[in-house]
């Protein structure tokens, strides 16, 4: 059994896309990257179960219904390069979400959230005038520290919204549908990070795009491809 608490959620009501992500792909038995796709809101504090097939595992609800499934993947684009300090500092300072955020309480980027509650990890555009790019610092709180760096869905949250923003939530409501992704290594608390997200294709409602978290100094620390699907924000409030 397992249970999302209350403070890992994205929209209000139902967790935080990267950090069950992430809770999927920790159960998946590969040495490379891992793909974890969401089916349906997963929702917070309630008991839920795990089942295996094969190299497959599901979340299921106490009714049955499967909230997500991982397995191994496989990456099929270039990883994100690193930012620059200076182009991360600009984006935070262009950061859409301070001005309007749809899920202002989500874990990874919620501005509503108080250190060591959420993540604040606020990626904006580089250049407002080319947008499709973010970055951030970020340094990771030691309320989130482990035995070896920040719990394995923590990184794997990390590596979420920084890609949501590369679409701009202010103007496309999403939530994260599918994300393949792989950490090197989960940094430590304290540990000043460079966080990167791209945007590569729209395709009707589904947006594609790529994150990736390193050190300053450019060590890759773990990389993710995503696929965000457009919503009705009036389904998720």
């Amino acid at each position: 059994m397992v249970t999302i608490p209350g403070q890992f959620n994205g929209p209000l009501h139902s967790g935080n896309g990267g950090y069950v992500a992430g809770l999927l792909g920790q159960e998946v038995d590969t040495d490379g990257p891992a793909t974890s796709t969401l089916r349906i809101p997963p929702p917070l504090d309630v008991p839920l179960s795990w089942e295996r097939d094969g190299d497959q595992v599901r979340l299921l609800t106490a009714g049955g219904a499967v909230i997500g499934d991982a397995a191994p993947g496989a990456f099929s684009r270039d990883v994100a390069p690193c930012p620059s300090p200076e182009e991360a500092a600009a984006g935070l300072a262009h950061y859409p979400g301070f001005a309007h955020h749809p899920f202002d309480h989500c874990f990874t980027c919620g501005t509503a959230r108080d250190e060591g509650d959420g993540l604040r990890l606020f990626a904006g555009p580089i250049d407002p005038a080319q947008p499709g790019l973010t970055a951030a610092p970020w340094t990771p709180h030691e309320a989130f520290d482990g035995d070896d760096g920040i719990d394995l869905p923590v990184a794997w949250a990390a590596l979420d919204c920084p890609g949501g923003w590369a679409a701009d939530f202010s103007r496309n409501t999403m939530v994260l549908g599918r994300m393949t992704a792989q950490v090197d290594r989960r940094p430590h608390a304290g540990e000043r990070c460079l966080a990167v997200g791209h945007l590569e294709a729209q395709e009707g409602r589904k947006f594609l795009a790529d994150t990736a978290l390193y050190t300053e100094d450019g060590e890759l620390l773990g990389r993710a491809e995503q696929t965000w699907i457009l919503i009705d924000i009036a389904a998720f409030s």
